[in-house]
Formats: structure tokens, C-alpha cells, sequence
């Protein structure tokens, strides 16, 4: 019944999105949303227990949920992305990539072994994208002063909702590790929908509420951000000016 309610929380979150017309700044979480409007629908009602359908849902779901996580920070950056390298997204792009490579192995627990190649895989996608939500969550609110961003951006708004919803599956998660399975098993999956019905509810409030006007960054920070982008640069001028071989040009 919570996923089911959910499923009316999300087209309640899905209609501010597009009336606030917030899809503009992040149509890869309104997107994100409305798959999984469809996902549901489909896998419930057309293809129950059907672990192909599943398997695709869910390897959709992690290209969406990867999607979610380079546009939130490519869109913190908006006031500086005009003196950014137009290729500066794909750099976000690859510092989620290395930190999900990075994150992938350890996403496991006793049992996961015994499970399906599927259920293995659910289990390294469930818990290896709650870390990189949760992280996301904190970088963004820890460094929210630097970012000038605050609680009426919509970007720590979704990152909020999202970092709360993982933080307590990860606690789940963990306390799965060392629990036998029984009721109380399936009552923590239930706290667990829950709390993502909660982070759709505290969506449908903040999207209710108009957005703050963007502010710009501190100086320190642009001047900051700035040098990466300009040391990126470089190196990657200096990797595309170097010939194979012995590294050096061949004289004139």
C-alpha cells in the first residue's frame, strides 16, 4: 500500500515539476520521476514477477538515478557553466563514475553471495547509488555557504529529499546484515518505503513554494572552481598536443 500510495505522491511531484516549470532546470529528474510512474505501472500490472522485465527496469533505473546525480551538480553550477569548458559535465559525468567503481565492490553483505545474479545485482545498485546519494546530500549542504545555495534552491531541495530516503535504506541495510529473517524483516523494507514516500511529501511542500533568485558564488569558490577548470584544461591541451610514441613532437 506505501509503494502504491507512493505511485500518488510521485504524479503529485511530477504535476509541480512541470507547472512550476522546474523541468527546465532538471528534466533528468522529471524524467527520472515519470519512469518510474511507468516502470511501476508496468511492472505490476503487465509483467509481475517477471525478473527479464525487472532486470531491464532496473538497469534503467541506475541510468537514470546516474543521470539525477551529474545534473544536480552540473546545475549548482550554473552561475559560472558560461566560463566552464562546455566539456566540464562530462568531467562530473567521470568523478561519479570513478566514485561508483570505487563504491560497487564494497556494496555487498553476508547472504548477498547466495542470491541471484540479479538479486546480486540489486543489491550493489541499491546500496552503491544510497552512498553516492547520501554523499551528494552532504557535499551539497556542507558546502552550501561556498555554493550560495540554500533550503529554497531546488537543487538542495531534491538532494534533501533524496538524501534522506537513502540514508535510512542504508540504515536498514545494515541492520538487515545482522537479522534473521522473519516479520520484523519485512517491516523495516516497509520504514524503508516509508521514508521515500516522506522525501515525495517534503517534494510536493518545497516545489509548493517559490524558488529563491540564484545567487552568485562567494569569490573564493569561483576563483577556485575557476583554476580546476583552467588546470583541466591544460592537462587535457597537453594530452592532446603530445604524439604517441616518445612523447615528444617531431622536429621541423
Amino acid at each position: 500500500m506505501l509503494w502504491l500510495g507512493g505511485d500518488g505522491v510521485t504524479a503529485v511531484v511530477v504535476l509541480f515539476l512541470f507547472t512550476r516549470r522546474i523541468y527546465r532546470t532538471l528534466p533528468v529528474f522529471t524524467a527520472y520521476l515519470v519512469w518510474g510512474l511507468v516502470g511501476d505501472a508496468i511492472q505490476q500490472t503487465i509483467a509481475p514477477n517477471n525478473y527479464t522485465v525487472f532486470l531491464v527496469g532496473l538497469i534503467v533505473d541506475s541510468v537514470f538515478q546516474f543521470g539525477v546525480l551529474v545534473e544536480l551538480s552540473w546545475s549548482v553550477l550554473r552561475p559560472i557553466r558560461g566560463s566552464l569548458p562546455r566539456w566540464s559535465w562530462i568531467a562530473v559525468a567521470v568523478i561519479f563514475a570513478l566514485a561508483t567503481a570505487v563504491i560497487w565492490p564494497f556494496a555487498s553483505g553476508p547472504g548477498v553471495s547466495a542470491l541471484s545474479v540479479v538479486g546480486r545485482l540489486n543489491v550493489h545498485i541499491q546500496i552503491t547509488f544510497s552512498v553516492l546519494r547520501v554523499l551528494l546530500f552532504l557535499a551539497l549542504a556542507g558546502c552550501s555557504q561556498l555554493l550560495a545555495i540554500g533550503w529554497r534552491d531546488r537543487e538542495l531541495q531534491v538532494a534533501t529529499g533524496l538524501g534522506f530516503y537513502s540514508m535510512v535504506s542504508l540504515a536498514v541495510w545494515i541492520h538487515h546484515t545482522s537479522q534473521t529473517a522473519g516479520p520484523d524483516y519485512h517491516h523495516f523494507d516497509q520504514l524503508v518505503a516509508a521514508s521515500y514516500v516522506g522525501s515525495l511529501g517534503y517534494w510536493v511542500f518545497s516545489f509548493a513554494q517559490r524558488e529563491a533568485e540564484r545567487r552568485e558564488f562567494t569569490p573564493q569558490m569561483q576563483s577556485f572552481l575557476l583554476a580546476v577548470a583552467g588546470t583541466a584544461r591544460t592537462a587535457r591541451m597537453s594530452l592532446e598536443d603530445t604524439p604517441p610514441g616518445n612523447g615528444r613532437k617531431p622536429r621541423k
